[in-house]
């Protein structure tokens, strides 16, 4: 017998894969809703609200201490009085962050966005005022108001309005309305690479003609002294997001520029008031917390900072806006009853660490389900990473 041949095994040949998709230019595609989530910016903007409670509690608060508080703290003082930068550093993150949410949105999405950003603990927070003002004995920062003031105040418009503010940091919540609106510009045209920096170079102009003309319209719209933060913000977001270029970069130093200017003249009028020895902010540590600002977001954009991955940091970036709208008032109500038994460092670790569990705690029951409802209520969606 002769043996049978050995079958021969045929190999499939597999398909080759399709040639991928044509991608689109980086600039002109929409992150919304990709991506991981920029954990530093968390960090980043727990430091700006840490910094501005460091200021109102040991530098600025003379009435809640009974004595200037940069004397009470006088081995710190030439660092806490630079915490009035911190609103800085958030209009800085403020101008990464909304660059990056209103990429690939419609003006509708970005609008839903915002609202359900800042409104929620911002009404508990006009609402909790009022209570504390009207029902307490409380008297820290009770301003002038009556009740449809406060009523006012819910709108965050109160300004427009000539009302004066329910909380002393609500100033800067204007501001950032305002950038809002002017960037809802290139949002219903759609935004892309190339509309962002003309929107940008525009903006700078006016900035510029606003200080020679000293309109006072075109002042508030422009807003000459904040701009340059905003500007900066977004073109280390185009940095981060296409790459670094001899042009974005040019915006970064021409907002630096501008932002040591805008500082130097903020920082002096306090040292006007009442003088250096009180307020001990010399020009050349204005300058350099300035530049300690730019470089950091300038580590984010290039992301020097993407090791940060502690995912706690989430939760500390998502409670530093109750705990911005908040921490002034707490004072109010811990400061001037404890200041004459307690330590003055010791009472104010104690009304720190109340304001952070508090923030907490609103961050938790009120922001982030009010968050959820406003998005529903308004047809939106899912955030934006860090929005």
């Amino acid at each position: 017998m002769t043996a049978a041949p050995a079958r021969t095994r045929r190999r499939r040949r597999r398909p080759a894969p399709p040639p991928p998709p044509a991608r689109a230019p980086i600039a002109e595609q929409s992150p919304v809703g990709g991506g991981p989530r920029l954990v530093e910016l968390d960090l980043m903007r727990f430091i700006a609200a840490f910094a501005v409670m460091a200021f109102h509690y040991m530098a600025a608060s003379r009435s809640l201490w009974g004595d200037y508080p940069t004397e009470i703290f006088a081995s710190v003082n030439r660092v806490t009085t630079l915490g009035i930068l911190g609103v800085e550093l958030f209009f800085l993150i403020s101008g990464f962050v909304i660059l990056m949410s209103a990429w690939g949105r419609s003006i509708g999405k970005f609008a839903v966005s915002r609202i359900s950003r800042l409104y929620p603990a911002y009404w508990f927070t006009v609402v909790a005022l009022y209570v504390l003002y009207n029902y307490t004995d409380v008297t820290g920062f009770k301003g002038n108001l009556y009740p449809v003031h406060y009523l006012i105040n819910l709108s965050m418009f109160q300004e427009a309005f000539g009302v004066l503010h329910a909380g002393g940091v609500f100033w800067s919540l204007w501001v950032e309305l305002k950038f809002y609106f002017l960037i809802s510009i290139i949002v219903i045209i759609g935004i892309n690479l190339r509309r962002a920096m003309a929107f940008m170079w525009v903006w700078l102009v006016l900035v510029v003609v606003a200080e020679y003309l000293e309109n006072d319209l075109l002042t508030e719209i422009v807003m000459p002294r904040q701009a340059p933060y905003f500007i900066a913000g977004m073109a280390f977001y185009l940095i981060h997001r296409v790459g670094p270029s001899v042009t974005r970069w040019g915006f970064v130093l021409v907002g630096y520029a501008f932002a040591v200017y805008a500082a130097l003249e903020r920082v002096q009028s306090r040292v006007d008031a009442i003088g250096l020895k009180r307020f001990p902010a010399p020009p050349e540590a204005v300058i350099v917390a300035i530049t300690l600002i730019f470089l950091l977001m300038a580590a984010v954009a290039l992301g020097w900072l993407s090791w940060v991955k502690w995912a706690p940091l989430t939760t500390v970036g998502a409670l530093t806006y109750p705990l911005y709208l908040l921490h002034q008032n707490v004072s109010a109500v811990i400061i001037p009853g404890l200041r004459d038994t307690l330590n003055p460092w010791l009472l104010t670790a104690l009304t720190m660490a109340a304001s952070i569990v508090l923030a907490y705690l609103v961050y938790k029951l009120i922001d982030r389900p009010g968050q959820r409802l406003l998005r529903r209520i308004l047809g939106g969606r899912r955030p934006v990473r860090n929005e």
